[in-house]
Formats: C-alpha cells, structure tokens, sequence
C-alpha cells in the first residue's frame, strides 16, 4: 500500500485543544526535557533545516525574530550565533524545556495556538518540527501570520504527512501534506513556496522533510 494511501485510511482526525490536550502535552514535554539524547538543546549548524533558515532569512541584525515551539532552543542558539544583533524570543508550551534555552534568547511560556504578543511584532518567524503538535493547525499557522510583520517571513520544517506511520508519535500529533501547508500560508501570505529537505547538506532527501516558505 503507498503510503499516501495508508495516509488517506488511517491518519487520526485533527483534533481540538482542550485544556486537558494541553496540559498533557505540557506534562510530556517537560518530561522529555530531561531526555538529552532525544531533545538536544545544541544543533549542528551544518544541519540542512539550520542552513534553510539562515538562507531565507539572512542578515537579521536589528530584526525581531521568534522561534515557535522552541523547545530548549537549539536553533535559536544558532541563529544568535550567527545574528548576534538580531532579538530572539523563543515560546514553548513547557517551561522544563523552556529553562535549558541559551543565554541571550528571551523566552516566553505559551500556546502555539495563543501567541502572548502583538499583531506584527516581529520580521521573522519560524516553527522547526513543532507545529505537529500544535492540535488545531490553522489557528498556529494564523498565529504565526498575525505576529509577523508586513513584508515579513515565515518558515516552516516539518515532515510529510505521505511518510505518516514511520516512526511512533503521540496521539496528537498530525503531520502535512505539502499542498495542505501551501493553502494554508496563501491566504494570509503574498509569496509562498516549499522544498522537500534532506537533514544532511551530502545526503539527498528522502521526502521525510519539508520546507514551507513565505512572505507576507
């Protein structure tokens, strides 16, 4: 059976994001805080899903930056690295993981789906395998447009939802298709584009990984 197909029959139906969704989201990430092998606060910079942010991006000093669903806030270290004018704010849903972020990034406790900040308060923002857990996928991805500023950009990693069923994941969590994604951003963006990624700059992509680009 291809797996789009496989996808098709058995994907759970998106669901929504109750207070108890949240809170056992919350309680199972601030467990896996504590797991460094499988949730690392550091990240190769030659990673390919860092080089596609840094590409896109580029010079981002002066420039507000917010990294949705952070985690311990391993690619915002790099981009400070890289960016040490910019400003980097990182939200995550739990606060264990939020305490292992870098020095110099600001973090902030909340909801993908309830972002604490004003409409167009920021140049760049990106979600790098976080919005699978977001539960109700639009309302994030409005999030994330409402925030960015006018001419702004956004991007998204994450894994294509035609390889669904290859590795083991929480009930909550929903993987894109990449037309699915696409839609999504050209109702609130002006440019919109995507790539399949591989996770090394030497090893061709075997279309776990995608790349959604936009501006708006």
């Amino acid at each position: 059976m291809k797996p789009s197909l496989w996808h098709r029959l058995f994907r759970p139906a998106p669901g929504k994001l109750s207070p108890e969704l949240r809170k056992e989201i919350r309680d199972s990430f601030n467990e896996a805080s504590k797991d460094e092998e499988h949730f690392p606060s550091t990240i190769d910079p030659r990673i390919r899903h860092v080089g596609a942010l840094l590409k896109y991006f580029g010079d981002l000093t002066d420039r507000r930056v917010l990294d949705v669903g952070c985690g311990k806030g391993r690619f915002a270290r790099v981009l400070l690295e890289r960016n040490p004018g910019a400003v980097i704010c990182g939200l995550d849903i739990s606060e264990a993981m939020l305490a292992c972020a870098p020095a110099g990034v600001d973090v902030v406790s909340g909801s993908m789906t309830e972002l604490p900040f004003a409409a167009s308060a920021f140049d760049a923002v990106y979600a790098t395998e976080s919005l699978e857990h977001a539960v109700e996928i639009e309302r994030a991805v409005d999030e994330m447009c409402r925030v960015l500023k006018p001419g702004g950009k956004l991007v998204i990693i994450d894994k294509n939802a035609e390889h669904w069923g290859r590795f083991q994941t929480p009930a909550w969590e929903k993987w894109f298709t990449r037309d699915e994604l696409e839609t999504m951003l050209r109702k609130r963006c002006g440019t919109v584009s995507s790539e399949f990624l591989s996770y090394w700059d030497d090893v061709p992509s075997d279309g776990l990984f995608l790349g959604w680009f936009a501006q708006k």
